[in-house]
């Protein structure tokens, strides 16, 4: 089975957890767009009727494409599921997630979820996160002073850049830090040290909300719980 084919396959279940009348969030990043392509059939074939919040303009801007009912915070605070990708999934699903740079709409979303869905394919699965490059979002004119902070973490923060190479900036205009960790051994601890600095916007270490993850492989689809 292809990395591809393992995405659509867990998109594919996920979409099996909406049920009518749900409000459900949308994810950002490729399981999270395979996910919403699926659930816009379904809600097409007339037999789905739900409300949506997304995570990112691209991913509203397809939902809304696929004819899928949008709605906000104002008018439904609490969503009945969010299912969204992830970059890591790590012990008691823990992740990493921000490669896409939406990891603040995605944390705010997944925060207001009675259920947080993740969806992945196997090459997704550590032990320990930090491979992946741990995103820190940031306002820009913060920018030299969270960079010289995540330094002296040894976080090796990185400016991602645009494939002109120019500053990646957010839906909120915001830039983003890469910090290549290599490991990060207490979770916890690196999420609360990154908090503290001021003009952190947010960061992509997901702790403590993730109820299920779908992740598919070659035997199929395993859910993993915390």
């Amino acid at each position: 089975m292809t990395q591809d084919e393992a995405k659509l396959l867990s998109a594919q279940r996920a979409v099996d957890f909406v049920k009518d009348g749900m409000a459900v969030g949308l994810g950002t990043g490729s399981t999270a767009t395979l996910f919403i392509r699926e659930l816009g059939r379904r809600v097409a074939g007339g037999g789905l009727r739900i409300r949506a919040v997304a995570t990112s303009d691209a991913s509203d801007g397809l939902a809304r494409q696929l004819g899928i009912p949008m709605t906000n915070f104002t008018e439904t605070p609490v969503l009945d599921l969010n299912v969204d990708g992830a970059d890591e999934v790590g012990p008691s699903l823990a992740l990493i997630k921000g490669g896409g740079g939406a990891h603040l709409r995605e944390k705010i979303v997944a925060s207001a979820a009675k259920q947080f869905l993740v969806v992945a394919d196997a090459t997704k699965l550590v032990s320990q996160l930090g491979s992946f490059p741990l995103p820190v979002e940031v306002i820009p004119i913060a920018r030299p002073l969270v960079e010289r902070r995540l330094a002296a973490l040894n976080l090796n923060p990185v400016l991602r850049p645009r494939p002109d190479g120019s500053p990646y900036l957010t839906d909120e205009h915001n830039v983003i830090l890469d910090c290549h960790c290599g490991t990060i051994p207490d979770p916890s601890r690196t999420a609360a040290e990154i908090r503290a600095i001021v003009g952190v916007v947010e960061h992509g270490l997901f702790l403590n909300m993730a109820t299920l993850a779908l992740i598919a492989g070659d035997n199929g689809v395993t859910e993993l719980r915390p």
